[in-house]
């Protein structure tokens, strides 16, 4: 499909907002809204301007009024699971201008035109990057919360007491690599772009301008020192539990040879 945006914003350009609404937009059950493209889905929205909609929770509005904005999102909120209290925004400007050579200049994208394939390419970016923000401050909040616990495990050679606060920190982990790359899909192109190979390079500038790949493994960093920190915290706590079991029944052992001792020496010959 090659349908194109009129300009709104003026004659050369139009504005796009990027909002990650929560943790996933179910597209499933928005067999309602009629859709002008999938993978990503692209829809109309009432009141003018179109919209990408992504499994990761990301809504990208492609001129969209802020009244037609605020409606549409209501209309979503059903859709959205744990929505976010503020969600996470990202803003794009774009000047469409066929004689000019395609590409970024300064806080704009220059486009020759905007049919549907390159909003989708466009929404792909702009999803990813408003996704990464938001897990950039989960995984900041998480090394908040695990720093103590590596700081006492280096100043007195013990770590955390609760088995069940380290495991959450794993899960945590867990959560945030399986929303990156299950639903967010950050490390894949889409698909459009093996239909459309031509633009291929607007996804690369648009991919090295907003850092994706470099975002992505320094989360995947910081992911595996917390989820090894956790871990090993938690071996130890497995161990010293251990260790604590065999103290008990060497203990009961003892015990037990004594009371035995006590039968057959003492209480086996009583005095007379």
């Amino acid at each position: 499909m090659s349908a194109a945006l009129p300009p709104s914003v003026g004659p050369t350009g139009l504005t796009t907002r990027a909002l990650l609404l929560g943790r996933n937009l179910d597209l499933k059950r928005l067999d309602a809204i009629e859709s002008l493209a999938t993978n990503p889905l692209l829809v109309q929205v009432s009141g003018g301007g179109r919209a990408v909609l992504l499994r990761s929770g990301a809504v990208v509005l492609f001129d969209v009024d802020p009244q037609a904005e605020a409606a549409f999102l209501a209309y979503l909120r059903p859709f959205v699971r744990e929505p976010l209290d503020s969600p996470e925004l990202e803003q794009l400007s774009i000047t469409i201008d066929p004689g000019r050579t395609e590409g970024l200049e300064r806080d704009r994208l220059v486009m020759t035109d905007t049919d549907t394939a390159r909003l989708q390419v466009i929404a792909d970016i702009l999803g990813k990057s408003v996704l990464l923000a938001h897990q950039e401050s989960r995984v900041a909040l998480a090394f908040d919360r695990i720093e103590p616990l590596a700081d006492q495990l280096r100043r007195f050679g013990r770590g955390a007491s609760n088995a069940r606060i380290l495991i959450r920190h794993i899960g945590e982990s867990l959560a945030i690599q399986q929303e990156m790359v299950g639903r967010g899909e950050v490390g894949d192109k889409p698909e459009i772009i093996w239909e459309r190979p031509d633009l291929e390079r607007l996804f690369l500038n648009l991919e090295a301008e907003y850092e994706i790949r470099e975002r992505q493994l320094a989360l995947e960093r910081k992911l595996a020192l917390i989820n090894d920190t956790a871990n090993t915290l938690l071996d130890l706590l497995q161990s010293k539990r251990s260790l604590r079991v065999e103290w008990y029944i060497v203990i009961l052992i003892v015990v037990e040879i004594v009371l035995t001792l006590y039968e057959l020496f003492i209480a086996g010959h009583p005095t007379p």
